[in-house]
């Protein structure tokens, strides 16, 4: 018999739709629509942009980079203005840009500007993964400059491709060079090549221009303000221009044996005219151009700043400053000619740069030059000694002579009857021996390591410190101060130790505010431990040296180290320091001369740092700390010495 219930009961589940089918479907249409949004949303994004987004003219864009930009001081009022001179934006059409000039550009900036479409797809490919950055060819350089959005963003990035691609679509290679060339600025002011020939060589642009002209001019684009050899060095510009010709070498435009015969145009190179003759005195034109350097690596280059007509506001604080440049011009009047001075002034603990005198005499930055430091090197061996360990009280035969790295130092007798002394006895008493034993038992890259936690700079102007030429070795020179550094580096380091060892990079830029006052960009800290990353450590290394350096100003304590560099293999000098630090300020002073030679004073007596770079710390410090409290925090710091600094 048949069971009723068989009747209604449901269909066989061989006949229904499985359930794993079903999601299946499901799964392919959520993907289909998925990739439908991610490629459909880009393509009307990029369609809307291309309608909507347009490039100005070079005209344009020169119109609107006749505006002022205004350095300010610390406390808001005015240093002084970046004006924009006349004359220094003449158009170039492309015919009349020099051939050579045209490769060297292209061979640098961008090898593949002819053929490409407009950008460079590795550079896009990074900035999308990174969200930042990507490499940047002609067409997009250009694109940037005439919408003054060079912010490292991938909406930037995205409008870049955008407009490259319009742009490359739009206009022939020849008329998006002659707009890109024409609107870039190859420092000093200048816009175009015809500005650029004039400001460097004092020449009309024409097809005279040689191709070691024409390579120096093309070096300037990427950063005019760093790349200029009277803001770094002619070292520093040969380096670049030597870049761009290898680059014309490997790409074809010139053989080797044409490159091998091309000379850096040293003697050809002008100095530039914006100096007293002009706007400024050289003191506020070493400043701008440390200032205008800066910005520019941190992506507001002058043609920035003039397009937002932006407001800079330095660390320069003008009381310090008057004090300083009042102190250098005191102390070196009625001194033999040929002296000259630099000053600079770090606030311990923020890297603020408070005065930057790199003197009153051409362009030439004396602060910004790097120079030996003899003996006020030796508070970076004695740091790095103390994070090993020594003690810097347990007295030490002084060696007569060290062997180290295969150059034999021989000393005089400087620690007294008994022939032993401390590391802190040694520091006072001048003497070298003992720091060039320890820097040897320390080891060449640990006496390094020791600057660079300090704050002594990787790199200055491309070149590596503290090492040799080579970039790699380490050579003796390390232990007597032989390798250079700039004052700005000195003074940065020593404030290191003024900080209680927290490390600050030194700068002289805080912040940039557009025409409406809104801030654009503001400098962030950096303040960290300096030895190993361990603030107790680093705090008992610099309340060591700072007792170690011990001096006294007129009414406060403060610790000072002098220091002189040998001219030669002579028992004169050529260069003497000063360098020190109260809480408030840390101060670099170097005196020496254009050319090293004997340096004797006024009286005929040798110059050391113990005679005119210690008088005009001591000028500045006690000037500049009047009607400031006598302190040092925790009392860790040095009471004052009864004995004359050395």
């Amino acid at each position: 018999m048949e069971n009723p219930d068989e009747a209604d009961a449901p269909e066989s589940e061989t006949t229904a739709t499985p359930e794993p089918k079903r999601k299946k479907r499901r799964w392919r249409r959520i993907a289909a629509w998925t990739l439908g949004l991610v490629i459909g949303i880009p393509v009307v994004a990029f369609g809307l942009a291309y309608v909507l987004l347009d490039v100005r003219s070079p005209q344009e864009v020169l119109a609107d980079l006749d505006k002022t930009v205004v350095l300010q001081n610390a406390d808001g009022s005015e240093l002084l203005k970046v004006v924009p001179p006349g004359g220094d934006r003449l158009f170039v059409p492309y015919d009349a840009v020099p051939a050579k000039l045209r490769d060297a550009i292209v061979a640098t900036e961008d090898p593949t500007f002819w053929d490409n479409e407009g950008f460079d797809l590795t550079g896009l490919g990074r900035a999308l993964v990174t969200g930042v950055g990507g490499g940047s060819g002609i067409t997009q350089q250009y694109i940037k400059k005439s919408t003054g959005n060079e912010d490292a963003t991938l909406t930037r990035k995205f409008s870049e491709l955008v407009l490259a691609t319009k742009i490359t679509q739009q206009q022939t290679k020849k008329e998006i060079f002659e707009s890109y060339v024409n609107i870039i600025s190859f420092g000093r002011g200048t816009y175009g090549p015809a500005s650029a020939m004039n400001a460097y060589f004092g020449r009309k642009l024409d097809d005279s221009m040689t191709w070691s002209e024409a390579a120096f001019l093309a070096g300037m684009i990427q950063s005019p303000s760093v790349h200029d050899p009277y803001a770094s060095s002619h070292e520093h510009a040969m380096k670049r221009w030597s870049y761009v010709v290898n680059k014309l070498v490997a790409r074809g435009y010139v053989s080797q044996a044409e490159a091998v015969a091309m000379t850096y145009p040293e003697d050809a190179i002008q100095a530039p005219s914006e100096t007293r003759a002009g706007r400024v005195t050289y003191e506020q034109y070493h400043i701008k151009q440390q200032v205008l350097a800066e910005l520019e690596q941190v992506g507001y280059p002058l043609d920035r700043l003039r397009g937002g007509a932006m407001k800079v506001e330095t660390t320069i604080d003008p009381r310090a400053q008057a004090e300083a440049e009042k102190t250098v011009k005191e102390r070196l009047k009625g001194q033999p000619e040929h002296f000259r001075a630099s000053l600079v002034a770090v606030e311990p603990g923020t890297g603020a740069i408070r005065a930057y005198n790199g003197g009153g005499w051409s362009v030439h930055d004396y602060a910004g030059t790097p120079y030996g430091t003899g003996a006020t090197f030796q508070p970076f061996i004695l740091a790095a000694g103390l994070e090993r360990g020594v003690d810097v009280d347990e007295p030490l035969k002084a060696p007569a002579s060290v062997d180290f790295l295969g150059e034999s130092f021989e000393f005089q007798e400087q620690c007294g009857e008994a022939g032993k002394c401390t590391l802190r006895e040694a520091m006072g008493r001048g003497a070298q021996g003992p720091f060039v034993d320890l820097a040897k038992k320390l080891g060449a890259e640990a006496v390094r390591e020791g600057a660079r936690a300090a704050g002594i700079p990787e790199s200055v102007d491309g070149a590596v410190t503290l090492r040799e030429k080579d970039g790699f070795l380490i050579g003796p020179g390390i232990a007597v101060g032989r390798y250079p550094l700039r004052p700005s580096d000195m003074a940065g380091a020593y404030a290191t130790f003024a900080a209680d060892g927290m490390r600050t990079t030194p700068h002289l830029v805080s912040k940039v505010r557009d025409e409406n006052g809104e801030v654009v960009w503001e400098r962030p800290s950096d303040k960290a431990p300096a030895f190993q990353g361990d603030e107790e450590l680093s705090r008992r290394i610099a309340g060591t040296v700072s007792q170690v350096l011990a001096t006294g100003l007129k009414d406060r304590p403060a610790a000072l180290k002098t220091g002189e560099f040998r001219f030669n293999e002579t028992d004169d000098n050529a260069a003497g320091w000063a360098v020190g630090y109260t809480p408030q300020l840390a101060t670099a002073v170097w005196v020496g001369s254009d050319e090293p030679r004997r340096m004797r004073d006024a009286a005929g007596e040798k110059l050391t740092g113990r005679t005119l770079p210690s008088d005009m710390w001591q000028g500045f410090m006690n000037g500049v700390h009047r009607g400031q409290p006598a302190r040092w925090p925790d009392g860790s710091g040095p009471r004052p010495a009864t004995t004359a600094p050395r």
